[in-house]
């Protein structure tokens, strides 16, 4: 098959894999109210068909990346997609609501199978000096996806019930799942041979073409079962904590969860240090081209959802909006977000990575800033500046630090920097919003619009002092996992070298 037309399908994959859990994540959004009126529901019951999802999707994206190294990403992808279609397609004919919470639950385990896969697969078919491109295109479609989410389910819920909003992702999943199959075996997996894995490197070539056989052959599968199992449960605990720490009748049970994860972090590392076969290989963590993003895009992700979860009551709740006029008003977040993504990656060849995420930390911090200055006077122009702002950031770091993630690591271990993002990717939401509500405390969260976005333009700004520490370019990937700066100066070879034929 022709290389463009086999990236070309690649592409197609990948970008209809992320916006098909995109759109689902924010159309139930607004179904949420009539699901739990239809089925009879608590609101407990129906917020843990959200929790479950999350949790479970948390747990395990990190092995499910790990498991694309191993068998393909292809297959994996192909995998996850089919499992979220046949679980969307058994929501949308749930009985009731338990049934409803646990194949919520299988479609989380399905979801943390794609998503990695779907950064995985850009790895393996674009050389690394190139991935910016392809990325921002990725980023873009998600902003779309948000925007129009919650447009469409709501006008599905409101005529044709809420569950037709889980039969909406049906379509594009037969499409990611055509697409993904029509990639000739091998293309998408670290068996083939990606010029953009070992160039730069002087090791590079022992992790390329492999699935990492060498070291799985000497020290048996090569997962590490049992750090993923640790992992698992840690992200679990963690995620449970931040979801039940704005329930502030039951301080007892965030705080039980987040010692469970303190501790079996702790257990984790020991292992993964002792093992010969580490799931997160040392290497990758203590990299400047891995770290060091991955805690940017966690700053980010906390400070805008942190600060949209108060906006949102506060432009129901305050102003008198209806969802529909909510959602109009935040629409220039998402066009923002689509334009800036497919920007940040020309600015990032041209200047390098840290002059576009450092500005767009910056604009995070600011429009958090805005956003707690807005009142009951406050115009169409006001809220729609901050939620450019906001936008226009995120949409910057969200594309250019991904890129810096996923080319910081040879092909052979881009599932696992894929999992590590979308990791973050879920976490931060669920910590922003943790933090802006226990600083609302009891108080209404619009109500106590300003100390949360306060709260959260805090965060954005630690964000934005450590943007300012990252490297100018993504140095390449090492036979270590990444590019390792105690490695020397062989191994931190300049990207536009990497993978260049």
């Amino acid at each position: 098959m022709n290389p463009r037309h086999r990236r070309g399908l690649v592409l197609a994959a990948s970008i209809t894999g992320a916006v098909l859990v995109a759109v689902d994540g924010t159309a139930l959004t607004v179904a949420r109210p009539a699901l739990q009126h239809d089925l009879h529901a608590s609101v407990a019951a129906v917020q843990w068909a959200g929790t479950g999802y999350l949790v479970t999707v948390a747990a395990l994206l990190v092995f499910a990346g790990r498991l694309g190294d191993r068998y393909g990403h292809r297959r994996v992808f192909a995998l996850g997609v089919t499992g979220f279609a046949a679980a969307s397609l058994g929501i949308a004919v749930a009985p009731g609501i338990g049934w409803v919470v646990a194949l919520r639950v299988l479609q989380g385990a399905a979801g943390a199978l794609l998503q990695p896969a779907t950064l995985g697969m850009l790895r393996t078919a674009w050389p690394a000096d190139r991935l910016a491109g392809p990325i921002a295109i990725r980023t873009a479609a998600i902003g779309l996806a948000a925007a129009a989410g919650p447009l469409v389910g709501g006008a599905l819920t409101a005529h044709l019930g809420w569950r037709s909003v889980f039969l909406l992702g049906l379509l594009p999943a037969a499409a990611a799942l055509l697409a993904a199959l029509a990639v000739p075996a091998g293309a998408g997996s670290p068996s083939t041979r990606s010029p953009a894995a070992g160039r730069g490197s002087r090791h590079g070539s022992e992790h390329d073409g492999q699935h990492d056989s060498g070291r799985g052959s000497r020290h048996g599968s090569g997962l590490d079962l049992p750090g993923a199992a640790l992992l698992a449960l840690a992200l679990a605990f963690l995620v449970e904590s931040l979801v039940t720490l704005p329930d502030t009748g039951r301080p007892a049970v965030p705080l039980l969860c987040l010692a469970a994860a303190g501790v079996l972090a702790l257990l984790l590392v020991r292992h993964e240090r002792r093992t010969p076969d580490p799931l997160l290989p040392p290497a990758l963590l203590r990299s400047t081209a891995v770290a060091p993003p991955l805690v940017v895009l966690l700053a980010a992700s906390a400070a805008l959802q942190g600060a949209l979860f108060p906006a949102t009551y506060y432009l129901q709740d305050v102003l008198g909006l209806d969802p529909l006029q909510s959602a109009l008003r935040a629409m220039p977040l998402a066009v923002a977000m689509i334009l800036a993504a497919p920007g940040s990656a020309r600015l990032a060849k041209r200047h390098g990575e840290r002059a576009v995420v450092l500005p767009g930390m910056a604009m995070i911090t600011a429009g958090a800033l805005l956003t707690a200055g807005l009142g009951t006077g406050s115009g169409t122009l006001a809220i729609g500046g901050c939620f450019a702002l906001l936008g226009t950031g995120f949409g910057a770091v969200m594309a250019t630090a991904t890129t810096m993630v996923v080319r910081g690591v040879p092909a052979a271990r881009a599932g696992v920097a894929g999992g590590l993002q979308q990791t973050v990717l879920n976490t931060g939401p669920a910590l922003g919003i943790a933090l802006a509500t226990t600083t609302a405390g009891r108080t209404d969260p619009g109500a106590a619009l300003a100390p949360s976005a306060l709260t959260m333009a805090a965060v954005a700004g630690a964000g934005t002092l450590l943007a300012a520490r990252l490297p100018g370019r993504a140095a390449g990937p090492t036979a270590g996992g990444a590019a390792d700066p105690a490695a020397g100066p062989a191994s931190r070879a300049r990207p536009e070298a990497t993978g260049r034929r």
